[in-house]
């Protein structure tokens, strides 16, 4: 009797431990469906996760026009994940497809809206401006800061990394010179395979999980199930990895927000694809 309750008590321990490790890795599901009647939806996301970092999960439906505002005390950047639309400026009209980066960055007088009978999701991330970043900023090329950044995440550069395999594609969808402190990239593969394991003591970091991504996440001693739609927080300076079962998908973005500048000598160690 003895031994069945200490073994019974080691199993509950256990289960409780690993669900306090799950705790760790601060993730949230994105909402996918919002009500039909709806036609505008924003959420925050990971609240407070982040200093000086806001992330919201927006949806537009019904063709509803969102305009986008620029404001010199923040950079933004819009994430489109799931549904098809249209960005408008004044003389030229981009076409929204899921997996779309754009930062309006100076220009002004812009909106973007679902096409008909669709429905636009979508990542903002706003970044408080310091004043040591709006100094950096104007040492950045002139097309990065006053022109639109508008791209398909497969239309962005490749590159490799020590800690990958020779199977993943990488590519950096945000580079470190649009806005300050700042660089995101995604990672594809296909299971068996992993992103192993590593620390970044200099930035924090923010994970979204893409369409079919189906991985587990480490971070030291804590693990979590990472599915498409999700976005988590990696604690900072913890030595943590990725991993994908056989035939499953990993895919997603990694967003860095550098704690100051010399922190992005970090990305050295992406090399570009050959």
């Amino acid at each position: 009797m003895y031994q069945k309750s200490k073994i019974l008590f080691l199993m509950i321990f256990g289960f409780i431990n690993a669900s306090l490790s799950a705790q760790n890795i601060p993730i949230e599901f994105l909402n996918m469906n919002i009500d039909k009647n709806q036609s505008k939806y924003s959420k925050p996301v990971l609240e407070n996760e982040i200093a000086g970092v806001s992330t919201k999960h927006e949806i537009l439906t019904n063709s509803l026009k969102e305009r986008v505002t620029v404001d010199n005390s923040y950079k933004t950047i819009y994430l489109f994940i799931k549904g098809n639309g249209d960005l408008s400026t004044k003389d030229k009209t981009y076409d929204i497809v899921p997996e779309t980066i754009f930062l309006p960055n100076n220009v002004k007088d812009l909106y973007f809206k679902p096409q008909i009978n669709d429905t636009l999701h979508y990542i903002k991330i706003t970044v408080l401006q310091t004043e040591i970043d709006k100094t950096d900023i104007k040492t950045f090329p002139e097309d990065n800061i006053n022109n639109i950044y508008f791209k398909k995440f497969t239309d962005c550069e490749s590159y490799t990394e020590p800690i990958k395999s020779p199977q993943t594609t990488s590519r950096t969808i945000l580079p470190n010179k649009f806005i300050p402190r700042i660089a995101m990239g995604t990672v594809e593969t296909v299971g068996p395979d992993k992103v192993g394991a590593h620390e970044h003591p200099m930035l924090e970091q923010l994970f979204l999980g893409l369409t079919d991504n189906q991985t587990m996440v480490y971070a030291d001693s804590a693990q979590i199930y990472f599915p498409e739609y999700t976005i988590l927080h990696i604690p900072l300076g913890s030595s943590h990895s990725v991993s994908v079962k056989e035939n499953n998908k990993m895919y997603y973005v990694w967003m860095d927000f550098f704690r100051d500048k010399k922190g992005e000598e970090w990305l050295k160690t992406h090399k570009k694809q050959k």
